[in-house]
């Protein structure tokens, strides 16, 4: 994984606790579950994202660059994408 995309994801993850942080404050202050819904719903996407990038980054880097440098061939490239496909 690159620096740039580590630091972008690290961030990301950054951002869902501190959602979940608000959340379990939320709850302790006995807001709305509409409100709480809501707020979950923006750690959900905020992991998806982060999800996504990692996954997207490891497909780019780790994958087709290995491939195109000869490290792995096509069959081990399948696999590994087989095994990163379940966590989309």
């Amino acid at each position: 994984m690159s620096a740039q995309q580590h630091k972008q994801i690290s961030l990301r993850l950054r951002q869902a606790r501190g959602h979940l942080e608000s959340i379990l404050e939320m709850i302790d202050a006995d807001r709305s579950c509409a409100d709480l819904a809501q707020q979950i719903q923006a750690v959900e996407n905020t992991l998806r994202n982060a999800k996504r990038s990692l996954i997207r980054d490891h497909v780019e880097h780790c994958i087709v660059e290995a491939m195109a440098d000869g490290g792995i061939s096509r069959d081990d490239a399948v696999q590994e994408f087989e095994r990163l496909v379940k966590y989309l």
